[in-house]
């Protein structure tokens, strides 16, 4: 596997989900993030960590496509391990939260497909970046 290809995997895919996670974890549900003011950090240094957030996408999709790497070429394959990444780790750790921190229930979910709608672009970028094995 040519190292470009991996390099604009994890790119591409990072640039797409950024956007993603502008919807799912800024705009939709906004309204509700207020519901309990008190759980959110003040606004200080927050392009900072904007782009310490934008670090962890990036990481997220490099481990992502890593995983695509060792899985058979199909993008079937690639939306099921997506499906299930999501499973093993963000959404778990979003209910959790959920259970112990006042954070709106849509605001979660919203998290949640976000997290999911990451994974999912990754093996689209995956798919179509990675020739098939022969």
């Amino acid at each position: 596997m040519e190292p470009w290809r991996i390099i604009a995997a994890v790119l591409a895919a990072s640039v797409v989900a950024s956007f993603t996670d502008w919807l799912f974890m800024g705009v939709l549900f906004h309204d509700r993030y207020n519901v309990h003011p008190e759980v959110w950090r003040d606004g200080r240094n927050e392009p900072q960590k904007i782009i310490q957030s934008q670090i962890v996408g990036l990481l997220s999709c490099a481990g992502f496509v890593a995983l695509c790497l060792i899985l058979p070429h199909q993008l079937r394959i690639y939306l099921k391990a997506a499906a299930f990444v999501a499973l093993a780790g963000p959404i778990p750790l979003l209910w959790q939260n959920g259970l112990w921190m006042k954070l709106h229930p849509l605001v979660l979910g919203s998290h949640a497909v976000g997290w999911l709608a990451r994974f999912v672009i990754t093996a689209f970028a995956c798919s179509l970046l990675f020739p098939p094995a022969h």
